[in-house]
């Protein structure tokens, strides 16, 4: 008998073929159910992709320099060496957290992360028959998986996936706790996985590589957040020594290798610090409005978004179905969000996630149309009032 592993959807990629429905028919429709800036490639990136496509054939290949400029960047930003032949290049960060799951274990291996969290980590471990171990997570942890979840989980998983910053909260994990998850990790044989793809984009302190605790860690990161290249499908693997090679003939056999363009724009785009800084300050004005906005709207219980573009908001007093609240708030409104079901298959009925990546006058726009939406909205019977 041929086994399929079972997937949940993707639900805010409905909630976005309708608002691009809704905009095919004439509708303003304002895009804040995916986590993908606005902003577009660095202008230098740009000008580079522009040059390869007149002069270089391009091909099957591997940046040597890409490798060695990330490399760097560790050196940089988090005081750790890291030899380029640790670092795979991969066609964003889906390929590479598809990588970094199938070299921790094989059908079967139990990998813990935190609930909420991104919802393909949860799929992306059910693709490969392995068994998801979802730690509910609450304000107490700050939406995060910590060093006592991991002590008290029997057995011990085989592997642990973190985010810092992380989706769907923006919560960041503090430099202290990050050590402690280490050490637990190193004590009971658990594999990380570190995701680290918003690292760059904060507004309340650092949000440290897991790589300065522990080095022997599986980091997953892409262009497609701080660098503002989500359309380009550039990322990176970096794994310890012992699995270098392993991971080297994964991406081989089942990927090759990105796109020569997106590798050469990317190189430039790690000197485009000013233009990409600049980025990070809209999305903190965003986040400030929208934190200001919030109250009016009746959303008084969320998470703290220390980093990466999200709020993830507690809507349990006016539904007990995020999707259909999602989709009736984008008919009404014209705005698009993402439906809690997508990050907590238990508790996201009741939740759900803007995100701010979008110009600072469509934030604007969205919080005038919101305001009246939420506060004709009837408080469902059985609510508290917080």
């Amino acid at each position: 008998m041929v086994m399929i592993a079972q997937l949940d959807p993707f639900h805010a990629i409905a909630v976005s073929t309708l608002a691009h429905r809704l905009a095919g028919q004439g509708r303003d429709i304002i895009h804040m159910e995916f986590g993908q800036p606005s902003t577009g490639a660095p202008a230098k990136a740009i000008a580079a992709a522009h040059e390869v496509l007149d002069t270089d054939p391009m091909g099957y290949w591997e940046s040597q320099a890409l490798k060695a400029r990330i490399a760097r960047h560790y050196l940089e930003t988090a005081g750790v060496t890291v030899d380029p032949s640790r670092i795979v290049l991969t066609c964003g960060a889906s390929p590479a957290l598809v990588m970094a799951l199938s070299l921790i274990g094989g059908p079967g291996a139990r990998v813990a992360f935190a609930r909420p969290g991104y919802v393909a980590y949860r799929n992306n471990a059910r693709a490969l028959f392995m068994e998801p171990v979802e730690v509910p997570c609450g304000e107490a942890s700050g939406y995060q998986i910590d060093a006592a979840a991991l002590v008290a989980l029997e057995p011990a998983p085989d592997a642990v996936i973190i985010a810092s910053p992380a989706n769907p909260t923006g919560t960041i994990i503090p430099a202290d706790e990050l050590a402690r998850i280490a050490q637990v990790c190193r004590e009971r044989g658990i594999r990380i996985i570190s995701d680290e793809i918003y690292q760059g984009i904060t507004f309340s302190g650092d949000a440290p590589s897991i790589l300065t605790v522990a080095p022997d860690a599986l980091v997953v990161n892409s262009f497609s957040k701080y660098f503002s290249m989500p359309g380009w499908r550039l990322g990176w693997l970096v794994t310890p020594e012992d699995l270098a090679d392993a991971a080297r003939a994964r991406m081989g056999n089942l990927f090759l290798t990105p796109p020569v363009i997106s590798q050469k724009a990317g190189l430039v785009a790690f000197d485009c610090r000013e233009e990409l800084e600049g980025y990070v300050a809209t999305y903190a004005r965003n986040r400030d409005l929208l934190l200001a906005a919030l109250p009016d709207l009746g959303l008084k219980r969320i998470a703290p978004p220390d980093g990466a573009f999200y709020i993830y908001a507690d809507v349990g007093h006016l539904t007990q179905d995020s999707m259909a609240f999602a989709l009736r708030l984008l008919e009404d409104t014209g705005v698009a969000i993402a439906p809690g079901i997508d990050f907590d298959p238990v508790e996201g009925n009741r939740f759900i996630r803007f995100s701010f990546a979008v110009s600072t006058p469509l934030v604007e726009e969205a919080i005038r149309r919101l305001k009246p939406w939420f506060a004709a909205q009837p408080l469902l019977e059985t609510s508290e009032t917080v």
